[in-house]
């Protein structure tokens, strides 16, 4: 018998990062003192809220199945937050609960993606998104996107790059890697541009909640016709618990049931009595402390680098990442990144991680680390550009 690996995994890429994280941690191992600033996840403990939450429900009954649905006081929850967020008249029937982001984006694909299509999506982009159109033989149509519109497709570039192949348009905001923001008008046009040429948008939404100064709109402010891809890992530090929410137009509602039944079964129980919690006023007003510290963060670090050398095209507006332009120092971001970790024990993200549009000539810096350990990064950051 003879096997072979299916010809859609042809195109699915690993990411470069986790070659890097591997290597950590056999220096770690060692020995060595390695300052983690690649890896996108919060370094605050789960919300004691939400502990107590799942040590309640775990200490009280047998963990079932749920609806693959999810919780419906969960999915209740989750209708009133935009209601109170955003201004916005949810049924909870359009809201599913999903392992992780990753979840939500398999379903929103899955239901609405023809083997062929295109998904247009800007470069840079967090690159499991590309993957999860190849899953289902979509193509992803990769638009080269700069500081002149905050690394954010619009409704011009979408117009212009539109093919006959076309299904529909994906813009995360705030972005991975560049933690940036369409604007609220932009998003708009984006959104009447995809439906006028009769497109699916999707809105990647789950650095909501981590953003500094500025005013975020949700995409269901616009238009009922959107899918919304959300997350419990991010704003409110569930990253382990795998945990996330899909919201879809009406129409689909019944076939992204069957097919969340069918994938799921459904997302874990305990990780969604825990997320029950996340919306306390107590649990928020922790939530909204922790996004301070993270703007404080970012300003430190986005001072810092610049004094070093490193180009910033955009100060990022939210989520808690800087895409530095490293070319000052090498032509070769992986390179770089390999030898700083080598050298001097700091794990940062190269950009061709993230697509191709002058990759080699960036750096992903993650500011889930404190001050301090940042402080001793940047010394050793200093030492290994300028021997």
């Amino acid at each position: 018998m003879k096997h072979h690996v299916a010809e859609r995994m042809r195109g699915i890429s690993s990411f470069y990062v986790m070659e890097l994280l591997q290597r950590a941690k056999q220096l770690e191992q060692q020995g060595r003192d390695i300052i983690h600033m690649e890896i996108g996840e919060p370094d605050f403990e789960t919300p004691q809220a939400i502990l107590d939450a799942g040590k309640v429900f775990m200490q009280g009954r047998e963990v079932k199945y749920t609806a693959a649905a999810g919780l419906p006081e969960l999915r209740r929850s989750i209708a009133d937050y935009y209601q109170t967020q955003y201004g916005v008249n949810l049924d909870p029937k359009r809201v599913f609960i999903t392992p992780g982001a990753s979840g939500a984006f398999l379903l929103a694909f899955g239901i609405s993606l023809n083997p062929g299509e295109q998904i247009l999506m800007a470069d840079p982009c967090y690159p499991c998104n590309d993957n999860f159109v190849q899953l289902f033989d979509g193509k992803t149509q990769f638009v080269n996107v700069g500081a002149d519109t905050a690394y954010q497709l619009n409704a011009e570039l979408i117009r212009q790059h539109w093919q006959p192949a076309s299904k529909g348009v994906l813009i995360a905001s705030p972005s991975n890697p560049t933690g940036t923001l369409i604007g609220n008008d932009a998003l708009r046009d984006a959104i009447q541009q995809t439906h006028a040429l009769g497109g699916c948008f999707y809105s990647d939404e789950i650095y909501h909640g981590l953003v500094y100064g500025e005013t975020v709109s949700s995409a269901l402010e616009f238009s009922d016709d959107v899918f919304v891809i959300n997350s419990f890992s991010k704003f409110f530090g569930m990253t382990g618990w795998r945990i996330g929410w899909l919201i879809v137009p009406e129409y689909f509602i019944d076939a992204v049931e069957k097919l969340a039944q069918n994938i799921f079964i459904s997302t874990p129980t305990h990780s969604q009595y825990a997320a029950l919690a996340c919306f306390s006023a107590e649990n928020m007003t922790e939530l909204h402390s922790r996004r301070d510290e993270f703007e404080k963060r970012r300003d430190f670090l986005y001072d810092n680098l610049l004094c070093l050398g490193f180009k910033i095209a955009c100060k990022p507006q939210g989520a808690f990442y800087i895409y530095a332009d490293c070319s000052a120092f090498t032509d070769d971001s992986f390179e770089f990144a390999r030898q700083l970790l080598e050298q001097e024990g700091v794990a940062v993200t190269p950009g061709k991680d993230f697509g191709h549009y002058l990759a080699n000539q960036h750096i992903r810096f993650a500011y889930t680390a404190s001050i301090d350990r940042m402080t001793a990064a940047l010394q050793r950051l200093e030492r290994f550009i300028c021997p």
